[in-house]
């Protein structure tokens, strides 16, 4: 098996943090219930050059905090490189809602109309013993800066992502948020 199709079978499938949220439910209101389902999108894209090694992946997560429910979904694209596995933010693509986007709604789209997202750092995964890590820090804007460390395993997906408004944590939690695979 190559690395991207190691990587891959780690971080494909659906998965919740519900361990996690019985734990620290209680003490910690603020913490979210998250629900997380990773779909690899290369069938609906169409015109993809001839030799391309990369998948597309439509990250599809849903959190819950107290009563209220909010979704973000995220396409990506993971391409192997001689150090590890790149990941590539790209847009949204056009006529779709970031908040609503789902890889079942994904109608075939174009190789050609897709384009990076320019605010979002690339993250390069590496291969460790338990399985792969990457970690990089974004500006979104001159005082928007966006932190994720991310480390992926056969039990679980470790995923601590920050926001910081001109040097103060404006989101984030105090730990990661732990995914155990449900399907």
């Amino acid at each position: 098996m190559s690395q991207i199709e190691r990587f891959l079978k780690l971080l494909t499938g659906e998965f919740d943090n519900s361990k996690q949220f019985e734990r620290l439910h209680e003490s910690d209101e603020g913490f979210p219930f998250a629900q997380h389902r990773n779909t690899i999108c290369n069938d609906k894209i169409k015109d993809l050059p001839k030799d391309f090694q990369g998948f597309f992946l439509v990250e599809e997560s849903y959190y819950t905090i107290k009563d209220r429910k909010t979704s973000s979904s995220h396409l990506f694209l993971f391409t192997p490189e001689k150090t590890g596995i790149l990941l590539v933010s790209y847009e949204i693509p056009e006529g779709y809602d970031k908040n609503k986007f789902t890889y079942q709604d994904l109608l075939t789209v174009k190789y050609s109309d897709l384009k990076p997202n320019s605010r979002f750092t690339p993250t390069m995964f590496y291969e460790v013993e338990d399985g792969f890590q990457g970690e990089s820090e974004s500006m979104f804007s001159p005082v928007l800066k966006f932190c994720l460390k991310e480390h992926f395993t056969e039990d679980q997906l470790e995923v601590q992502e920050s926001m910081f408004l001109n040097g103060k944590k404006t989101f984030g939690f105090n730990e990661p948020i732990y995914y155990q695979r449900i399907k």
